[in-house]
């Protein structure tokens, strides 16, 4: 199975980047499954419903999210009935929404895709995620109920990142950081076969602080005197993110390799899809 996972989508030039070129490369590299994170895509703050259907209609077959899914205050009311759309799994109970799901592949694979949240510096601070981890797993495990387990772990450390990667190798298909916005160089499978990268970096305007337009962050390290509100960059995106190849037969990672197309950074894609 040919799996990409796109990092988080900031603003309207990153989603917009998302919607016009994913169909192409779903066609081009005859992609089986593709994930993006949209915690970002209104304003570089949460996600709404229509941006959701914009991009799930561009081809994404989940919306993952992280500590800025509620953000827009319209998550909280389509986020029950969208099945593709996921906040961290390890919320609290009664939280809006679901946090997992099982879904048929283009190859007619099922893949369970979950969303959960680390708590190292991070806020809210959620449940445990390694019990999180592992109800998920043991839930629905690999070669059983799922022919492939992804996990967008949203989360600020890596350290936390990477033991969790080690905590659930050989029972994932692959475990992708979000949440930092910038693309990391550590792809990898481990030793029981789960791929990982620590962040996927972003969908959005390099130019920027995070996807951000820098005046306003430089400003606040600068004076430390707010002069006004976050805005998103408006300048051209770069997409970022991972592309997997995952064995048919045991569900794990067989080739790993980043994703990034746009102005602003090298681009690359993984040559084992050419």
């Amino acid at each position: 199975m040919r799996l990409l996972f796109l990092g988080d989508m900031v603003g309207k030039t990153g989603r917009t980047a998302v919607w016009e070129q994913l169909p192409g490369l779903i066609s081009d590299f005859k992609l089986d499954f593709v994930i993006v994170n949209g915690e970002n895509a209104a304003g570089g703050f949460g996600i709404t419903e229509e941006i959701f259907r914009e991009t799930i209609s561009a081809g994404a077959d989940v919306v993952t999210t992280g500590n800025h899914v509620w953000d827009q205050r319209d998550a909280l009311v389509f986020a029950p009935r969208e099945e593709r759309f996921l906040r961290p799994s390890n919320f609290p109970k009664g939280t809006p929404g679901r946090g997992s799901g099982v879904y048929i592949a283009r190859n007619g694979a099922r893949v369970l895709v979950a969303n959960i949240m680390g708590r190292v510096f991070m806020h809210p601070e959620l449940d445990d995620p390694f019990q999180a981890g592992e109800r998920e797993l043991a839930a629905c495990p690999l070669g059983e109920q799922a022919d492939a387990v992804v996990i967008d772990f949203h989360a600020e450390a890596t350290s936390e990142k990477m033991c969790f990667a080690h905590f659930v190798d050989g029972r994932a298909s692959l475990v992708v950081g979000t949440h930092t916005h910038q693309p990391t160089g550590d792809h990898q499978i481990l030793n029981g076969g789960t791929g990982y990268i620590s962040d996927a970096g972003m969908c959005g305007d390099y130019d920027s602080s995070l996807g951000m337009d820098k005046e306003e962050p430089l400003n606040r390290f600068l004076s430390k005197v707010p002069k006004g509100r976050f805005e998103a960059s408006t300048g051209p995106a770069t997409l970022c993110g991972v592309g997997v190849d995952i064995s048919d037969r045991s569900g794990l990672t067989e080739r790993i390799a980043p994703f990034r197309r746009g102005p602003r950074l090298e681009e690359t894609a993984p040559s084992f899809w050419s």
